[in-house]
């Protein structure tokens, strides 16, 4: 049984992948794009991936191709509906960085909020011993405690953050769609009610149809000046175009980890962006603890051995 690994180095190098040789005849590449991925696949029995799209030309070229293990969470980087038809399995690892990404969300809010990077700065380059002043009062904050946090995709890791939300003191509520179901011990809200009484939006859904493109310049508007909007769900869901303008020109603070393009174009609107400071980014690493990692890897050997 031949066992292709398409982007290998995802996992970190500090992460064990022995267990795949157990399996059958592992290939590793470190890396793929997405033209590389067809002829990688084409004798392969499994295809491990995390961040690579398979179109469906390739999936019809690899005809010894019995299961694609995802080793992540989210499915958009393949046709399921495709892969159904073909008689391909898939396999995904769902909840396997609940605690890695809320705690990232947590890292970027008190960023944002607290200004502590300029902080920082101020005083390792000699400006706070220069000033003569006790204290620096220039960054304004709000506490969390009383805040509402409203969170767009209550599935593990939105329960998580509303958890730890509420343990500082948050009035947390959730989108609510119509139909929806509702969540137990949280109000509930449309969108619009959402945005317009959030002082916190956290977004943490999957990419679908329903999703996608589903914070416009519409939502934005709505957030009060100085609100915080992150976005650890998926990059499509939120307008990168309408934010930047939101950022510039009505005092919204953002904090991103995931992109509409990853790794982010050079031409990206957010690398324009004026305030700067206003606009935290890091390169889709949420779900990168160390023990996540090698969770997601232990738990696709299993789906492969099952």
């Amino acid at each position: 049984m031949i066992i292709t690994l398409l982007d290998a180095e995802s996992y970190g190098e500090d992460i064990d992948l022995s267990g795949f040789e157990d399996l059958g005849d592992v290939q590793y590449y470190p890396q793929t794009t997405p033209g590389e991925a067809g002829e990688r696949i084409e004798k392969a029995d499994i295809v491990v991936i995390n961040n690579v799209p398979l179109s469906n030309e390739q999936l019809d070229n690899a005809e010894h191709l019995k299961l694609i293990a995802i080793a992540a969470t989210g499915m958009d980087n393949v046709d399921l509906d495709y892969c159904r038809k073909k008689g391909i399995a898939i396999r995904n690892v769902p909840a396997y960085a609940t605690d890695s990404v809320a705690q990232h969300t947590f890292a970027m809010l008190f960023q944002l909020l607290e200004q502590t990077s300029y902080y920082d700065h101020y005083i390792k380059t000699g400006e706070w011993s220069r000033s003569g002043n006790p204290t620096n009062l220039s960054r304004v904050f709000f506490q969390l405690s009383g805040s509402r946090w409203g969170i767009i995709g209550m599935g593990n890791i939105g329960r998580r953050v509303a958890e730890l939300a509420a343990a500082f003191g948050c009035d947390v509520v959730y989108y609510k769609r119509e139909g929806g179901k509702s969540v137990s011990g949280y109000e509930g809200l449309s969108l619009e009610e959402l945005f317009k009484s959030s002082r916190i939006v956290s977004i943490h859904a999957p990419l679908t149809d329903s999703t996608y493109n589903l914070i416009t310049a519409q939502q934005l508007l709505l957030l009060q000046q100085g609100a915080i909007i992150l976005n650890l769900g998926r990059g499509g869901i939120l307008d990168e175009n309408a934010l930047v303008d939101a950022i510039d020109n009505h005092g919204i603070f953002a904090g991103l980890d995931v992109f509409s393009s990853e790794p982010l174009l050079p031409d990206s609107p957010l690398l324009r962006v004026k305030h700067k400071d206003h606009l935290l980014m890091t390169p889709h690493i949420g779900f990168a603890a160390k023990e996540a990692r090698q969770a997601v890897v232990d738990r696709t050997i299993e789906n492969i051995r099952n």
